[in-house]
């Protein structure tokens, strides 16, 4: 096998990445799901949260052993995603709502959690140049999937009359098989030699608890955790409620529809282009700005024109493009924004960490457009839609980008480029 920076990285990165951003799909057969087991679907939607909650979590207590050794933790993620797979669809089957919170919420989100991590310093160390771009490619794979992988989930779903279950058995295997070649290719360029060194659950805890105080007791690590919470919380909050506001604004199913898939590429096309874009500047937290300013822009020029309730169709497209671009674009920059700061030694574990900022905003996003949906507002009893309840919603990102803008002007201020001596 030669030991090249594409076969070793960035494939690999891709296959694993392909394969769990898959979670993003839970849309698809979230309906589905409740149908079957006989469940109300706002019960069955936690399981999606509890899988975001899972990959924020396990990133962070298992950033170490990302670290330490990525065969090991691209290993533990093939297995956890794939079993998660697999054990969703004999959930629904038992229709057992707890059994899809175990297996869908809890261990494929612990292998969504160590398969995000595992080849993102792998990518930068090969790339040293161009560290944006490369993991911009690989996140922009855990963005792309939702739009390669909804058509065959569909397809899979009308073979076998809208049970879920048989749709998870093979798409379980089919994942199964790229993740595992991806961990057989992913490999550190030579002269970065993995560590396997074993340490108990003692010295698990200690190091945990040492990379936790390291990291939340920095101050520029504390303001990039919160620029990325928010980042995160207002993508979700508004991602959630994005077909309610393209029906709200007139569109027809079939040109929602294709929106969906429009916003959903700019979600990845935000990963690759911001990151790729980062490398051009000295100061990488200068892409931060740039989302905040346009997000804050785009709302704030909703919120003054009443967009949504008037149904001015451009700009609520554009606002939403925007969001998911910029959703995206935070995702890919904070690896390699945090590797200026803190060098390329601890980064998986530093990186993992910061991720416990995706958990959180995985349990608060869409629950609290949700909330202010359902209490602000009225609902239209003959479309089921509450337009001044989005509307309302978009005050409440506004204040929070502008939040996270003073964030980012105030707290991180340029790197001394730390990487140098790692």
């Amino acid at each position: 096998m030669g030991e090249n920076k594409w076969i070793r990285a960035a494939i690999p990165a891709l296959l694993l990445h392909c394969s769990i951003g898959t979670v993003y799909c839970w849309g698809t057969f979230s309906k589905e799901i409740a149908g079957y087991i006989g469940q109300e679907n706002s019960a069955v939607q936690w399981a999606f949260s509890f899988a975001i909650f899972f990959l924020g979590m396990s990133a962070a207590f298992l950033g170490d052993v990302v670290e330490k050794d990525i065969k090991k933790s691209s290993l533990i993620a093939t297995i956890c995603f794939t079993a998660g797979m697999v054990g969703t669809g004999a959930a629904i089957l038992l229709k057992s709502l707890p059994l899809i919170y175990l297996f869908y919420g809890c261990i494929m989100g612990i292998g969504l959690g160590t398969g995000y991590l595992s080849p993102v310093k792998t990518l930068m160390l090969w790339f040293k140049d161009r560290k944006g771009l490369a993991t911009g490619l690989a996140v922009a794979g855990f963005g792309l999937a939702k739009a390669i992988a909804t058509p065959v989930m569909q397809f899979f779903l009308n073979k076998f009359d809208n049970n879920p279950a048989y749709m998870f058995f093979i798409m379980g295997g089919i994942y199964c098989v790229m993740m595992f070649v991806g961990h057989l290719l992913l490999k550190k360029p030579e002269g970065w030699v993995e560590s396997h060194e074993k340490g108990g659950i003692k010295e698990f805890f200690a190091t945990l608890g040492k990379n936790f105080k390291f990291s939340f007791s920095n101050k520029t690590f504390i303001g990039i955790w919160i620029m990325f919470y928010i980042n995160i919380h207002c993508g979700l909050a508004l991602i959630s409620q994005e077909k309610a506001i393209f029906s709200t604004i007139g569109l027809s199913l079939a040109t929602a529809a294709t929106l969906g898939s429009v916003t959903a590429i700019a979600n990845a096309a935000g990963r690759l282009g911001f990151s790729a874009w980062a490398d051009t500047f000295k100061d990488r937290n200068t892409i931060y700005k740039m989302i905040f300013v346009l997000s804050i822009g785009l709302t704030a020029a909703t919120i003054l024109t009443h967009g949504i309730e008037n149904k001015i169709v451009v700009l609520c497209v554009a606002l939403l493009i925007m969001v998911n671009a910029g959703y995206g674009g935070g995702f890919s920059n904070v690896p390699t924004l945090l590797s200026d700061h803190f060098g390329m030694k601890s980064i998986s574990a530093v990186h993992g960490m910061c991720l416990s900022a995706w958990a959180i905003a995985g349990l608060t996003g869409n629950q609290m457009a949700t909330y202010i949906v359902e209490h602000t507002g009225a609902i239209d009893p003959e479309t089921g839609l509450n337009p001044a309840g989005y509307q309302n919603v978009l005050y409440a990102t506004c204040a929070l980008y502008i939040v996270a803008l003073i964030v980012c002007l105030v707290l991180v201020k340029p790197a001394k480029k730390k990487e140098a001596q790692a």
